[in-house]
């Protein structure tokens, strides 16, 4: 039989393989709840809500954050701010924002500076512990300094809360990409979520799936201490999935949804950034399904280097040769490429960055894989994760 039929099987294989992929991937990112915006209620109805912001090294975002939750429309709430031992000026900001603060107008603003990390811990679980023991609400609501809050934030997630009988509201927020590697890696972390927690399994009581985005947990006071609050968590990295995954094992209602026109979060600005961020999150988050992660692996690499690859082999096998057989493995990787491309698009048009940036898929799935796999050999080797200038073994 002529060699050139079974590169065609081949070629074959990887189309319908391709596609079936890049379909499954794309797919999954639906959020079937949206939070609509809402009116605030009566303050006489409307409970106390405690805003927990942990902050570490936050001198870039925590005054813009701070004032965005101080100019919510919800009419009931209290701000502390928890300085997890900065080393920039992050502390001093806060004090100086303090100290313009309009007591009168603006919701109650209680600072604490952190205590030193307690063996056993990790540094954002302590934080958000010490927020906790300051929190007179009825419900807490924890939020990262680099999120800014649309005024109608608490107003709506707390209505949509209450609607759904949620213990456990979380939301996804829209995404700042600025920088060229925050376009090219963030969105294909973004799609790998979204396939490792998919909303609908997520907001299905019978399914175990369970993950929360620590940007914005609105969670009952009640609930929290029913879990063990933060204490029960104390040495996660992931504390925000492992919250959810206590909240859902317990019985009590988790709701995943979709927030982005709340809610603003840019999470990393550098490559450093990034590196170091997903390199600790990404093992020890999935290291209940290691399954998920070799998914992962093999799909980036598939992304990386074997459609690059049998693009460019099948136009070289067709230049060389000039065969029907060549042209068509030209036809079906192209089609492959273009299928995928499209998902891209859509992919960057939903985080408002250029649609051109789909055709970094091969740079972003490399650096992505080769996340993953630090992430893992960081852990089962023993070295441990860095973040924010701590190391955790």
């Amino acid at each position: 039989m002529n060699p050139e039929f079974y590169w065609l099987i081949l070629s074959t294989l990887f189309f319908f393989v391709g596609i079936v992929i890049t379909y499954w991937v794309h797919h999954q990112q639906y959020i079937e709840i949206l939070i609509p915006e809402s009116d605030p209620p009566p303050t006489s109805s409307a409970p106390l809500i405690s805003f927990i912001v942990p902050a570490r090294n936050e001198a870039r975002n925590i005054c813009q954050c701070i004032e965005a939750l101080a100019s919510q429309t919800y009419p009931n709430l209290e701000i502390i701010v928890v300085d997890d031992r900065s080393t920039d000026n992050t502390l001093t900001l806060l004090h100086e924002l303090a100290s313009h603060w309009d007591m009168e107008r603006a919701p109650k603003l209680s600072i604490i500076p952190g205590n030193d990390l307690p063996p056993g811990w990790a540094g954002k679980p302590h934080a958000l512990f010490q927020g906790v023991t300051e929190a007179s609400g009825e419900w807490f609501c924890f939020v990262d300094a680099d999120t800014f809050a649309h005024p109608a934030l608490l107003a709506s997630t707390f209505q949509s809360a209450i609607e759904r009988s949620a213990d456990l509201l979380t939301i996804m927020t829209d995404q700042r990409l600025v920088s060229f590697w925050e376009k090219v890696i963030m969105p294909l972390v973004f799609t790998a979520l979204s396939v490792g927690f998919p909303a609908e399994r997520v907001n299905d009581p019978s399914k175990p799936d369970a993950i929360a985005n620590g940007q914005f947990i609105l969670i009952h006071r009640m609930v929290y201490e029913a879990v063990g609050g933060h204490e029960a968590v104390r040495a996660e990295i992931a504390e925000d999935r492992a919250l959810a995954v206590n909240v859902k094992e317990r019985g009590y209602r988790l709701v995943l949804a979709d927030g982005r026109h709340l809610a603003k979060t840019r999470m990393y600005t550098t490559f450093s950034e990034i590196w170091e961020g997903w390199t600790k999150n990404i093992y020890l988050g999935l290291q209940d399904r290691v399954w998920l992660l070799a998914i992962g692996i093999l799909t980036g690499l598939i992304g990386a280097l074997a459609l690059p690859i049998w693009l460019i082999f099948s136009l070289f096998w067709s230049i060389t040769s000039g065969s029907w057989m060549a042209y068509l493995a030209v036809a079906q990787a192209l089609l492959v490429w273009g299928y995928l491309v499209h998902e891209r698009v859509k992919a960057c048009r939903a985080l408002n960055i250029k649609s051109l940036y789909a055709l970094s898929l091969p740079i972003g799935a490399l650096v992505f894989t080769m996340m993953m796999f630090a992430s893992a050999f960081k852990v089962l080797s023993g070295k441990g994760v860095t973040w924010r200038g701590r190391s955790y073994t």
